[in-house]
């Protein structure tokens, strides 16, 4: 018995894949591109569709190909595999693969190739949303010039709700705890990364990314946009479209006199990255952020100029200053380094402080455990650790952002 049961598991093991792994995405420019393997891509994540473990089960050799034409996103979907398993046979039923990604993908998909042909043979005529606010050429490395422009687009532009569907059907697939928004709110703005290019002597354009943009209301009369969601098509990251696109929204906010400050909606690690660098880059050229400056502290005159100039909040101006003193900082000197560090744990102390004044209202009425657990109060000594773990992570992160500085310098 053992060893049928065994047997059984092995098989039904079989079944199992990778959903991250067997979900090939293409953007189609030409029919060529259809058989063209090295178009493919695969998707960064699959547990908002397919659970945590990221299995779908039932199938084996299965490859599920999602296709969308290069400029209009008209979507094809592909499943094929060549053995599924059987309730009666298995005890178990296979995923409905079709099901879950239907909730997702855009309604009216194609599942017929030469359907997709011929709309795809359509993408010609294909003409951005909205009205340009930038363009720019590029020369990612090992390839040739491109060049890309940026429209601003709001949700009653004809077409565009449509297009928008299409446009998010991408977010589950590339950023985690994605949720789609309300687009019949009118204080979203929209901006949409295209690369125009040419072929058979015709100007066409490709899909590239885009961002969301939710403007909150800040009294008495201003506003204070915060940036939603940021996606970047993976044949086209690593060229620093996230960052051309983020500082085109820069300047069209530093022209508006009614914007206070620019936020960020809970920023993924990758996207805080390039905010980083494109905001240490402008803090650069400001006269309270010099080495002079950044080596007496932060300072009242850093926040002010910062918001003023740049539409930065204060919590993003201080981690500006972090990073740049950290730049100004000679590591090699023993005390300017201890300085620097113990400055940016004074910041990470904080919390604890809080936590102490709490402290000292509950003491006298609750017990020590009580008082623990309430506060979540550490050791002296795992505090300590804490903070010099905190501390190496930021220093790992402004890192990042300084190596990418120096490329620009």
């Amino acid at each position: 018995m053992a060893d049928l049961s065994v047997a059984k598991k092995s098989d039904l093991e079989s079944f199992k894949n990778n959903a991250n792994d067997v979900i090939y995405f293409k953007l189609v420019r030409k029919e060529e591109d259809i058989e063209d393997e090295s178009k493919t891509f695969h998707p960064d994540m699959t547990h908002q569709l397919f659970g945590d473990s990221e299995l779908i089960f039932g199938y084996k050799n299965l490859n599920v190909h999602i296709y969308y034409t290069a400029a209009r996103l008209i979507p094809y979907l592909n499943i094929s595999y060549s053995e599924s398993c059987h309730e009666d046979q298995h005890g178990i039923k296979p995923d409905d693969v079709e099901k879950s990604l239907s909730n997702e993908l855009p309604p009216n998909y194609f599942t017929n190739l030469d359907t997709f042909r011929v709309a795809l043979s359509e993408d010609v005529n294909f003409r951005p949303f909205g009205h340009m606010v930038d363009s720019y050429t590029l020369t990612p490395k090992n390839s040739e010039e491109k060049h890309f422009e940026v429209y601003y687009v709001k949700i009653e532009e004809p077409g565009f709700r449509d297009f928008h569907v299409k446009l998010q059907s991408f977010i589950k697939f590339y950023i985690d705890a994605a949720s789609y928004i309300d687009v019949d709110d009118q204080q979203w703005d929209f901006f949409l990364v295209f690369e125009k290019y040419k072929e058979n002597g015709e100007h066409k354009y490709a899909t590239a990314g885009y961002m969301t943009v939710y403007n909150f209301y800040a009294y008495p009369s201003r506003i204070r946009p915060r940036i939603s969601q940021v996606l970047i098509l993976p044949p086209f990251q690593k060229m620093g479209l996230c960052a051309r696109v983020l500082q085109t929204f820069y300047n069209i906010c530093y022209n508006r006199p009614e914007v206070l400050d620019i936020t960020v909606e809970d920023p993924s690690e990758n996207f805080q990255r390039v905010r980083d660098f494109v905001d240490a880059r402008n803090c650069c050229n400001l006269k309270s952020f010099q080495p002079s400056e950044l080596n007496q502290g932060f300072s009242h005159e850093m926040t002010h100029e910062a918001q003023l100039k740049l539409k930065l909040n204060r919590l993003q101006a201080r981690r500006m200053y972090e990073i740049l003193r950290l730049k100004a900082t000679d590591r090699g000197n023993k005390e300017h380094y201890r300085a620097y560090r113990l400055d940016v744990k004074r910041r990470l102390n904080i919390p604890f402080l809080r936590n102490r004044r709490t402290y000292k209202k509950l003491e006298k009425s609750l017990s020590d455990e009580e008082l623990s657990q309430t506060l979540g109060l550490m050791k002296k000594e795992q505090k300590f650790q804490y903070l010099e773990n905190a501390f190496q992570e930021e220093l790992n992160s402004y890192q990042h952002v300084l190596d990418r500085l120096s490329t620009f310098q």
